[in-house]
């Protein structure tokens, strides 16, 4: 009999959610930021936060009210576990960026626990524990963050199961994060209001055509797809010199380029990193050109999964 495993570390990397035309239920993950979460196994049956630090500090302490306590509780919940776990979370994405931030850390915690039980579960069997984390911070049960962290890549991410989809590894994406909060409810109080059928069915096509053209490995119809005609109207004005970043992108030929997650950060799908590399330069002049500092991510769109560390 092996020893049982007392402590674990885990990092989670940062997602485009939505990757525009798939609101709530496409992302992909985000090589190069991330979280990390060190979890204890203690005797008491709770789970208990006991130190944030890094990019955000004054998040929840109660397990409860955190997105990394909120699905340790949900794990210890489903599988009757006799123990608690103990977390101490270091935050490395920014808090309302739309990069991510709250799933990292709650997908994070959670593969760091799952190194501590007898029996580990798959990332399929952690995915609903994840959705109960999330759910804290924006109010609704959707996966698009926390699947491709626990998969890596681009994944399809339904109320039930997630499934990875397939894209070209030359493939990369431009991530520019402007040095603006924007917070997730507040981006989703935007979208209230009616919707016409028609915009649903040409959104329809156009996701259609994004993974179609994921999975051939088809530029052309990922080109004729990546546009978000849903979401993307609503939220635009809450980002300062979106319409001009996104024009940039496009004129320096990306496939697409939309709003990451809930905003303001902006991503660009290109074919190539060296394409990925000028179109984020675009995007960065021309939030420099509205007044705004910004940072820019690079990964290829095939991105990392969270991982144990130790």
């Amino acid at each position: 009999m092996s020893a049982v495993r007392r402590e674990a570390r885990a990092f989670a990397p940062g997602s485009v959610g939505n990757v525009g035309v798939g609101f709530d239920v496409l992302g992909h993950s985000i090589a190069g930021i991330g979280d990390f979460a060190t979890v204890r196994r203690i005797e008491a049956p709770t789970v208990r936060i006991s130190a944030i630090r890094g990019t955000v500090t004054d998040l929840p302490l109660e397990a409860a009210r955190n997105t990394a306590g909120m699905a340790l509780i949900a794990l210890r919940e489903s599988l009757a576990l006799p123990f608690g776990f103990e977390i101490e979370i270091d935050k490395g994405i920014p808090l309302g960026s739309g990069l991510g931030g709250s799933a990292a850390s709650c997908v994070a915690a959670l593969v760091a626990a799952n190194a501590l039980l007898g029996a580990p579960l798959s990332a399929q069997d952690l995915y609903p524990h994840a959705l109960a984390g999330e759910a804290v911070a924006s109010g609704g049960r959707h996966g698009d963050n926390v699947g491709p962290m626990l998969l890596g890549g681009l994944v399809l991410a339904t109320a039930e199961r997630l499934t990875k989809v397939e894209v070209p590894a030359s493939w990369y994406a431009a991530v520019v994060h402007p040095h603006a909060v924007l917070e997730t409810r507040r981006a989703r109080e935007a979208l209230a209001g009616a919707y016409a059928l028609q915009e649903f069915v040409a959104q329809s096509a156009n996701l259609a055509q994004v993974l179609l053209g994921c999975e051939r490995g088809d530029a052309s119809l990922v080109r004729a797809g990546l546009a978000d005609v849903l979401v993307e109207p609503r939220r635009a004005p809450l980002i300062a010199g979106f319409a001009a970043v996104k024009q940039a992108a496009l004129d320096a030929d990306a496939m697409g380029a939309s709003i990451s997650g809930a905003g303001p950060s902006v991503f660009a799908w290109c074919e190539d990193a060296a394409s990925a590399q000028r179109a984020g330069a675009a995007m960065r002049t021309a939030f420099a050109n509205a007044g705004i500092d910004s940072d820019l991510h690079l990964t290829a769109i095939a991105g990392p999964a969270a991982r144990v560390l130790a």
